[in-house]
């Protein structure tokens, strides 16, 4: 399997760049260049487990979550410079909604089946929680700002100003990274519960030197790639007929996050619960409180402000993955009905992005 994923990388990679240069069919090379960035994500993330693979659950899983999120960090940077904002804030939605959903219902299905009922730590998943719930204010202020205000939002700006709008996005954009400075702050420094990390350690199989060496080639060609998927984006959403907000919210957060999708699944299938849960409630963190801001601060440098307005589908879409994956996990138990729910949620709201235009 992992061979599998370093041919497809090699050769997608080079055949995707020579398509772009020949300017080849545009659905063609973005299905090629969707492909390539898959099997380049999971590289990444065999990459990342192994140099995570003696730090234990909690550095390993921030640094899973943290390069899982490199390759949708680095799409939406190239989609802020093409000027596809609503694409962004799209994506963003489906990255936390993904991984609360997807990721981890589809983790606690397979690790519930393997397992049957799993433990974890409650401490940990609630600190996730309750950012995330914050993440959520975050989305709904702006949102409610900007509806209430009305066309006044973009006015008191000068002609390089910022509009109200940008400015109270700047704002909150400052107290979300601020929040997850402190979070992980208190994350490394706090003790771990007791029996919270009783598995087995397994030594890493690369050394560092490879570990590190595959993460940067990898990077380098995930990059290539993403802005050959954002260049063909606008024929192939012409071409398939489908539109711009279901690309946003299913393909492009399951194209860049999955590595999580893969290690999260797989942790949960070998009973390592804390890790997995890291791994998917993690990332929806840092997207939600790290990645976020980042594009934002991101997008006033290359002059295509990103707001946090998002629409009220979105927000709901937010609120819903966020109550019902803290419900379900403060208690530090899970089993595969639980997975199954999850999954269903984000089935629901993918029908209903797909038939948004």
């Amino acid at each position: 399997m992992r061979t599998a994923a370093y041919a497809i990388s090699v050769v997608g990679t080079i055949v995707t760049l020579v398509l772009r240069v020949l300017g080849a069919d545009a659905t063609l090379t973005f299905g090629l260049s969707a492909v390539t960035i898959l099997a380049l994500a999971s590289v990444l993330g065999h990459a990342t487990e192994q140099l995570g693979a003696a730090a234990g659950p909690r550095i390993g899983g921030i640094m899973n979550a943290t390069v899982g999120n490199i390759g949708e960090i680095i799409i939406a940077g190239f989609l802020i410079t093409a000027g596809e904002i609503e694409v962004v804030q799209v994506s963003i939605t489906g990255s936390i909604v993904g991984n609360l959903l997807l990721v981890l219902g589809a983790s606690l299905v397979v690790g519930g089946l393997k397992n049957g009922i799993q433990s974890f730590d409650a401490q940990l998943t609630g600190m996730n929680a309750a950012s995330l719930i914050l993440a959520t204010i975050g989305l709904v202020v702006p949102a409610t700002f900007a509806f209430a205000i009305g066309d006044g939002a973009q006015t008191g700006a000068g002609e390089r100003g910022f509009s109200q709008i940008e400015s109270l996005t700047v704002g909150v954009a400052i107290v979300l990274i601020a929040t997850y400075a402190a979070q992980t702050y208190f994350f490394f420094s706090s003790p771990e519960a007791p029996g919270g990390h009783a598995e087995e350690e397994v030594p890493p199989e690369w050394s560092l030197r490879r570990s590190v060496g595959v993460l940067l080639v990898s990077a380098a060609a995930l990059t290539a790639v993403s802005e050959v998927l954002v260049h063909t984006l606008e024929p192939t959403v012409a071409a398939l007929g489908v539109s711009k907000l279901f690309i946003g919210m299913i393909l492009i957060p399951i194209i860049g996050n999955l590595a999580e999708h893969i290690v999260g699944v797989t942790l949960a299938y070998k009973n390592k619960m804390d890790f997995s849960l890291i791994t998917s409630l993690g990332s929806a963190t840092q997207i939600a409180l790290f990645a976020a801001p980042v594009l934002v601060f991101f997008s006033l440098v290359v002059g295509q402000p990103l707001t946090l307005v998002f629409t009220p589908l979105e927000v709901v879409a937010v609120a819903a993955a966020t109550f019902i994956a803290a419900y379900i996990a403060l208690d530090g138990r899970s089993n595969w009905v639980e997975g199954i729910q999850l999954v269903s949620v984000y089935l629901i709201l993918a029908i209903a992005f797909f038939y948004l235009t």
